[in-house]
């Protein structure tokens, strides 16, 4: 079942069928035959198409908020955000695609030659629950340009999302083989990507799931770009105002309820700030991120997606206490919902699984650290790699942690979030490829060679 239930209440409101083998079938026939007339279009016309969808993203803005509250607790005023970035993608690569997908000419040894950029066929999407409309929209809107058609699985608690997307590409003048959604289950994953027709995938999700899809998409030889978790470091040089600094890290670690996949989980402090950096954290956190209703507009922190992802978060913070880490602010469940107090944990060793794992909440671990050196080896000691950032007042050494760190993205005096002109994507064992960008469009591109 595809369900949709309000986890700020724990009300069953619809449940939808999953989609039948058959019609999963057929959807891959329809993107596959669909392609031919698809990639035959002028790049200018696609283009065009892409940016109608932008202008209807933004018409529909409300009515798109609405939905991922209910569906996933966003809050209403970040939902809004959301399909703000959704509506800067689509016209980002409606604007550059033209002048990204335009003949390469090379010069060789030999010669002339020169780089055509070609679609490959129809793609598999695999969406996460999080970001409903922004993650698909870092997948469709430059593959769309490209010319691949795109068949999508959305999360199974985002059936309402996934069907305002497909009618706004749709009303854009996407053909209906063109963007095909299935309400398919994750069981039906495997079938599709060994199905030649699908020539690559794109996930984001946990890392379980990417390794999942990532087996089967090898087995098959299918291009993959896997987008996974995180627990991206935020290390803390000095301040010049540390009420300040407090304020805005914290907000960025509590932004959609902490369950962002380049949200900063682990914030390093060196040690003359240490103690002043925690304490205002866990009282700022305290006084000011207090659950409430996400359709509020005064609401800071809503409920996590669902019961039982504030069920996992909760258990991940009381087995990091009974191993050792100190409670400073939080950590309890609120019900009715899915909530869960906004939460600081500090003294979290290597010895205790909350020091590798990726919490996937209102969750703050604070480290200290003694120098620079120290920080930069806690904020690598990670399986993941996904973003970092630096904070403090000396651009030239913050530039030089951030070469230190092994991520795919730092950011300096910010955290997280994301803009459709800069690559998004991690290293070890948060993903593989890029998204947005001008890289973002490379993915699932034949670069063909024409020796002239």
């Amino acid at each position: 079942m595809y369900t949709v239930t309000n986890p700020a209440t724990g009300e069953l409101v619809e449940e939808i069928e999953n989609s039948t083998d058959e019609e999963v079938l057929a959807a891959i026939e329809r993107v596959h035959h669909g392609y031919s007339s698809w990639r035959a279009r002028s790049v200018a016309e696609r283009a065009k198409i892409v940016a109608r969808a932008a202008e209807l993203f933004a018409e529909r803005a409300d009515e798109l908020a609405e939905i991922m509250t209910l569906e996933m607790g966003k809050r209403i005023n970040e939902g809004r955000g959301e399909v703000g970035i959704v509506v800067d993608i689509f016209n980002y690569y409606a604007d550059n695609g033209p002048a990204l997908l335009a003949d390469e000419p090379l010069k060789v040894s030999t010669g002339d030659a020169v780089i055509v950029k070609q679609p490959i066929g129809a793609l598999l999407g695999v969406m996460p629950w999080n970001f409903p409309c922004y993650q698909v929209a870092r997948f469709v809107a430059p593959n769309l340009v490209l010319g691949n058609t795109i068949l999508l699985k959305h999360a199974s608690i985002c059936p309402r999302s996934a069907t305002a997307i497909a009618d706004i590409l749709h009303d854009a003048g996407v053909p209906e083989d063109a963007y095909v959604n299935i309400f398919a289950s994750s069981r039906q994953v495997p079938a599709i990507l060994a199905d030649p027709r699908i020539t690559g995938v794109s996930l984001t999700g946990s890392e379980p799931a990417g390794i999942s899809v990532a087996t089967e998409a090898g087995k098959n030889l299918k291009r993959t770009v896997l987008e996974l978790g995180g627990s991206d470091p935020l290390i803390v040089l000095d301040s010049a105002d540390i009420d300040e600094t407090v304020k805005a890290t914290a907000t960025a670690r509590m932004r959609n309820c902490g369950q962002s996949c380049n949200a900063p989980k682990r914030m390093i402090v060196l040690a003359d700030l240490y103690e002043e950096f925690v304490d205002k954290l866990s009282k700022h956190v305290t006084d000011f991120f207090q659950p409430g209703d996400p359709a509020d507009p005064a609401t800071k922190l809503p409920p996590l997606a669902s019961a039982s992802a504030a069920d996992e978060v909760a258990g991940q913070v009381a087995k990091a206490i009974e191993q050792g880490a100190t409670l400073r602010a939080g950590g309890h469940r609120v019900e009715p919902g899915a909530f869960l107090e906004a939460t600081v944990l500090t003294d979290v060793t290597p010895e205790m699984d909350a020091y590798y794992e990726e919490i996937f909440g209102p969750v703050v671990v604070v480290f200290r650290a003694e120098d620079e050196e120290e920080a930069v080896r806690i904020a690598n000691d990670s399986p993941f790699g996904l973003g970092a950032s630096v904070w403090g007042t000396d651009q030239a050494r913050m530039r030089r942690v951030a070469e230190q760190i092994e991520s795919g993205m730092v950011y300096l005096n910010r955290a997280g979030g994301s803009s459709a002109d800069l690559p998004f994507g991690g290293i070890k064992r948060s993903g593989i490829g890029r998204e947005l960008g001008a890289a973002g469009i490379e993915e699932f591109m034949n670069k063909k060679a024409i020796r002239l």
